[in-house]
């Protein structure tokens, strides 16, 4: 009987600290306005959501409009050829390109059969010197002609700049560039002054400075040049910040250039290490060595460690090339 009362009195007890447990210590905890929180953040939730989705709208609009302009400086990189042969100083016709190519690859397949090479290293080597040498040359003399014009652009703009404030227009003071400057930029600039003379309009001339040398800095100054004669303003004043700019440019440039070129030393030692052992080897023991080029299995094995060498050094040729 008393274990019957305990027993109803435990199970009262323990009723009564659930319904206390459910009503009462929810308020007493805090938990009420816990659940309050979390139901005012869950209802304010879709505004946040909302503000979420217009940010990622906007962002994919900045993306598409950039996508846009990648994929309009990538059309620009592909140029006619006869473009590209002018960008590299040359005054040769696209006829008199494509001849030289043939008879450079021609000439290749010649001497390589004649020599006993096979008809597989001949083609090989007839498409390298018909079709890559002459485009690689041309790449070559483009790149070297632009640093000539970086070179001596930031003076020609302070000669610009001080014409100015000497009080001669500006056209006068780009003759006087074109006048006393060295090759390529008195080229560039008396293609201007000839573009302007037959009528068209100075802003448009300078801006065309860019297709036929397509440089950031070039772009740089057919822009304020354009935009002046558009809309006035002091150009002086312009030119000067420009100077300053292409300045900072070459600057960094040739800093990238100096922090780089441990890299580069390293590249060429690494890329260089193959060819010195060979011949170091063929020194010593030149019997031993002499099975490359003796030998089927050779041949194919000197064939492949080629291939193999010229990935590794265009893979650490892009690496150590830095664009800014």
């Amino acid at each position: 009987m008393n274990m019957q009362a305990l027993a109803m009195a435990f199970l009262a007890f323990t009723a009564v600290g659930g319904l206390a447990w459910v009503f009462i210590y929810p308020s007493l905890s805090g938990e009420k306005k816990v659940l309050q929180r979390r139901a005012s953040v869950s209802r304010s939730e879709p505004v946040v959501r909302q503000a979420d989705r217009a940010q990622r709208s906007r962002r994919e609009q900045v993306e598409g409009s950039l996508k846009e302009v990648e994929a309009r400086r990538q059309k620009a990189k592909k140029v006619a050829l006869g473009i590209r042969i002018s960008q590299a100083g040359l005054s040769w016709t696209e006829k008199k390109f494509m001849t030289i190519s043939g008879i450079l690859g021609v000439g290749s397949f010649l001497i390589v059969m004649v020599m006993g090479g096979g008809l597989l290293a001949a083609a090989g080597l007839a498409l390298a010197a018909g079709f890559g040498l002459p485009r690689w040359m041309l790449n070559f003399l483009k790149k070297r002609r632009e640093k000539a014009f970086l070179k001596s652009l930031p003076d020609a703009v302070d000669v610009i700049v001080r014409g100015i404030k000497a009080g001669l227009p500006l056209f006068d003071s780009i003759k006087v560039v074109a006048a006393d400057a060295t090759e390529p930029l008195k080229g560039e600039f008396l293609a201007i002054i000839e573009t302007q003379t037959i009528g068209m309009p100075l802003g448009e001339a300078c801006a065309r400075l860019y297709e036929r040398m397509p440089l950031p800095e070039a772009n740089f100054f057919g822009i304020v040049i354009a935009i002046q004669q558009k809309s006035g303003g002091n150009l002086s004043e312009a030119l000067g910040n420009l100077s300053r700019v292409l300045r900072d440019r070459k600057k960094m440039a040739e800093k990238i250039q100096a922090m780089s070129m441990e890299a580069k030393a390293s590249a060429g030692i690494i890329g260089s290490l193959p060819i010195i052992v060979m011949f170091l080897v063929y020194l010593s023991t030149p019997d031993y060595i002499s099975l490359l080029w003796t030998e089927p299995t050779g041949r194919l094995m000197l064939a492949g460690s080629a291939l193999w060498m010229s990935t590794g050094i265009f893979v650490m040729k892009k690496m150590i090339n830095f664009d800014f």
